[in-house]
């Protein structure tokens, strides 16, 4: 019940923007943030769905998509930003394993007005069979007004980070609470394969998650929609 609440609170948040879109020659654009495990995927997909519903169009009026410009992945463990003497696949997730000036240059696009010309942008997905994104998956065709990005650091006080943040019309902030978040995490990396046991996926929980987790709490914007997570 808790749950359907928290979906519907997201939904109604964000159908005020179907109004609002009608009259406008360019997209709206929506971050969603939360820290690892807070429900972020299961909310905007509820959300996207239900928007789409509601339209009842031949074309997604809603689109989503998480955040996956990476700029490490498994078969390559090229490390650009790091800096620390970790192995790089400990960190990866972490804010400086991901491309922010690529993500940035892509919301700068879609913020561009719509015009008859304008094209279909694609942006990364994620293949859980491999582990790694797939770039130039998921389509954002000109008819998608509502874009909503789903990830961990949409509301991060750091370089182009905040600037991308600039860039929506909204956002919003999940909470959660961090032993759900643990539970829901340790739980997937075991079901993922990341991790073979319970043992492994506490540790890798408490060293790689929550080291982002309070990284995203220590330096978040100031974002005013805050809904429950769970």
């Amino acid at each position: 019940m808790k749950a359907r609440e928290e979906r519907k609170r997201l939904i109604v948040w964000a159908l005020k923007y179907i109004c609002k879109s009608k009259d406008e020659i360019r997209r709206i654009l929506i971050g969603v943030s939360g820290i690892p495990g807070s429900g972020k995927t299961t909310l905007v997909a509820a959300v996207t769905e239900r928007v789409n519903h509601l339209r009842n169009t031949e074309v997604h009026f809603a689109v989503w998509f998480a955040f996956q410009w990476m700029t490490i992945t498994y078969p390559n463990l090229s490390w650009p930003l790091c800096q620390t003497q970790q192995p790089p696949i400990h960190r990866r997730g972490a804010a400086f394993t991901f491309d922010v000036k690529e993500f940035y240059r892509f919301v700068q696009r879609l913020r561009e007005p719509l015009a008859s010309s304008s094209s279909t942008f694609y942006a990364p997905g994620f293949d859980h069979a491999i582990k790694d994104p797939i770039m130039d998956d998921i389509a954002i065709l000109p008819e998608s007004r509502v874009v909503i990005f789903e990830g961990l650091y949409l509301s991060l006080n750091r370089e182009l980070w905040s600037s991308a943040a600039a860039l929506m019309d909204d956002s919003c902030f999940i909470e959660v609470d961090r032993e759900i978040a643990r539970e829901r995490l340790a739980k997937r990396h075991v079901i993922s394969g990341i991790v073979s046991d319970d043992a492994a996926a506490e540790q890798r929980t408490s060293s790689t998650d929550f080291l982002n987790a309070d990284d995203i709490i220590k330096n978040r914007l100031y974002v005013e929609e805050k809904i429950p997570g769970g």
